[in-house]
């Protein structure tokens, strides 16, 4: 069974709160990359907040894009 976006974000924001963690723990060298994770993160935020559906997907697909 396909997973809703309502189920699949948190557990996507979830997963990049973690890769965040390991960008964090590099020091000065993951600097850049944990802020770029956190800006995409805030708009991830915003957009559950909001409710607004075409940011959730966008939020989500950015998301996606970050790797562990």
């Amino acid at each position: 069974m396909a997973e809703s976006l309502g189920e699949a974000l948190p557990k996507e924001m979830a997963r990049v709160r973690e890769v965040l963690g390991h960008y964090k723990e590099l020091g000065t060298a993951g600097k850049f990359g944990a802020l770029m994770i956190e800006i995409a993160l805030q708009k991830a935020d915003e957009a559950v907040i909001s409710g607004d559906l075409a940011a959730m997907i966008v939020a989500y697909k950015d998301l996606k894009g970050i790797e562990d």
